[in-house]
């Protein structure tokens, strides 16, 4: 066995070790609190005492508006570097960032005409 595999086998055990002990540690010097009533009593939002079941539906127009966000949302991804960059990108860099927010322009378009974001 080559030197490198042997020393990376004691770290990870070591590692392995230390986790162990501190997950230990906290068990004992960590507070212990007692189960009671209050502690194990549902508490969301400030209501107390919940009404209904968690098996609700929700309106599509959720869904909807939620990945169109994330769809405009990840366009930033792409616009951070070239931002960055559009010194050294030159004019083929700004033509590039005009067809894409063309393209995402265009969606937008799409949806606002699909009327996904209206609410009725």
């Amino acid at each position: 066995m080559s030197a490198e595999i042997v020393l990376a086998s004691v770290i990870f055990v070591a590692i392995g070790f230390i986790l162990a002990g501190v997950f230990l540690l906290t068990k004992f010097i960590g507070p212990q609190n007692k189960n009671s009533a209050i502690k194990n009593n549902v508490y969301e939002s400030g209501i107390t005492n919940p009404v209904g079941t968690a098996n609700i539906r929700f309106s599509i127009k959720f869904y909807l508006v939620a990945i169109s966000f994330l769809l405009f949302d990840v366009e930033v991804i792409f616009m951070f570097p070239w931002a960055v960059n559009v010194v050294e990108l030159g004019y083929a860099g700004l033509i590039k960032m005009f067809i894409f927010m063309g393209l995402l322009f265009i969606g937008l378009i799409y949806i606002y005409k699909k009327k996904a974001l209206s609410w009725d």
